[in-house]
């Protein structure tokens, strides 16, 4: 469901849902409608799918202080590294990401708000997963497409990074972002083309997404 999600981002009929994801038309159609009941998709008679509403709700279900600290947290950030950089909070087996700054060459966000991504790929769910107890991570680690080496890596410097780990043309660099207590509450992140970032994102861009976690957390 979480690739029919994705490909809703800028609207889809059922062709291009059943093209974009590869699946059956009948069995996209199927999903589709599944979780436009839910509101997470909504669709105009005869019209394409789009994200609905339900999205929004999660999104806003963050403090209104994080929310309000991202927005210029994420611009510097994007400005800082020249990558779009988005911030995501972890529901469930899911994320969902709640602020984003995009490049300015760029119309949306590598990551756009609502999206709802997986927790099997990418920096921001190492993030996410890193410092969770086993009986939460160990379930989860069967479907990633990552390690729990790779947790215990994250853990030991502080950040995260992935190339063409969740899209084959996209690799990031995550960092965390903790509560007063210090628990780990959301994930900072700047994503962009592998041709442009490189394959080592880290090494240029860990320090300023560290820098930015450590700005939005305690708040």
């Amino acid at each position: 469901m979480l690739s029919i999600l994705s490909a809703c981002v800028d609207g889809a009929t059922p062709a291009e849902l059943a093209r974009r994801t590869r699946l059956p038309r009948a069995t996209v159609y199927r999903l589709a409608q599944a979780l436009e009941l839910h509101g997470l998709l909504v669709r105009d008679p005869a019209g394409p799918w789009r994200l609905g509403p339900r999205l929004a709700e999660l999104a806003n279900a963050a403090p209104d202080v994080l929310l309000d600290a991202a927005g210029p947290t994420l611009a510097a950030l994007r400005d800082t590294t020249g990558q779009s950089a988005h911030l995501c909070l972890r529901r469930g087996e899911q994320r969902v990401c709640i602020a984003a700054a995009a490049r300015a060459n760029r119309s949306t966000a590598v990551v756009p708000v609502g999206s709802v991504l997986a927790m099997t790929a990418g920096s921001g769910a190492h993030i996410l997963l890193a410092w969770e107890p086993p009986a939460v991570v160990l379930p989860l680690l069967r479907q990633c497409r990552f390690t729990g080496r790779t947790l215990a890596e994250v853990r030991r410097r502080g950040w995260a990074q992935s190339v063409a780990e969740r899209d084959p043309a996209i690799a990031s660099v995550s960092a965390p972002v903790r509560d007063r207590t210090g628990r780990v509450i959301a994930s900072v992140s700047v994503a962009g083309p592998i041709s442009q970032i490189g394959v080592r994102p880290g090494e240029q861009h860990a320090v300023a997404v560290v820098r930015a976690g450590q700005r939005l957390s305690g708040l």
